[in-house]
């Protein structure tokens, strides 16, 4: 035979009413036990070391003095900074189309320059000094020169 629907609400309320007994019972523990109960029992303090502590700092520390025009809040200024010079080798270059690749010698890197940044003649397999320049797919080479040639030639002279 089942069980009728009374009996079972009966027990629910009872299993309710034992939980809820069960929690008042935890409360008034946690109120006898002596732990917490005001805001000043809760506070914690820092030392001047990190240090998590439950006692106040002394009074009597004497405290360092920190001047606020002296804190610098950016990043220092570099006093003179060298333009670095890359070295290569022309790796490709279609005199044609008026374009071509430079191998980096340190990185072995390799960067698409125009014939509109050449400063000298150059052809495939000449050492090059170049310098960088971010472009639409990458890094370019620019202001390309032979190594040995001296930088201030008009290069409309030896380019057609």
């Amino acid at each position: 035979m089942a069980r009728s629907m009374t009996v079972d609400k009966r027990e629910n309320e009872k299993k309710r009413l034992a939980k809820r007994a069960e929690k008042q019972k935890k409360k008034e523990e946690k109120k006898l036990s002596g732990k917490a109960s005001s805001f000043e029992d809760m506070i914690a303090y820092v030392d001047e070391n990190g240090v998590i502590t439950s006692t106040p700092p002394a009074e009597n520390i004497k405290k360092e003095e920190i001047n606020q025009e002296e804190i610098l809040i950016s990043v220092p200024k570099k006093e003179k900074e060298e333009p670095v010079v890359l070295k290569g080798k022309v790796d490709f270059f279609n005199t044609s189309k008026g374009f071509g690749f430079i191998k980096e010698l340190v990185r072995g890197e390799r960067y698409f320059f125009h014939v509109n940044n050449l400063l000298s003649k150059v052809e495939e397999g000449d050492i090059v000094t170049f310098d960088l320049e971010r472009g639409l797919k990458g890094m370019n080479a620019i202001n390309i020169s032979l190594e040995n040639e001296p930088e201030n030639k008009n290069p409309e002279d030896d380019i057609t």
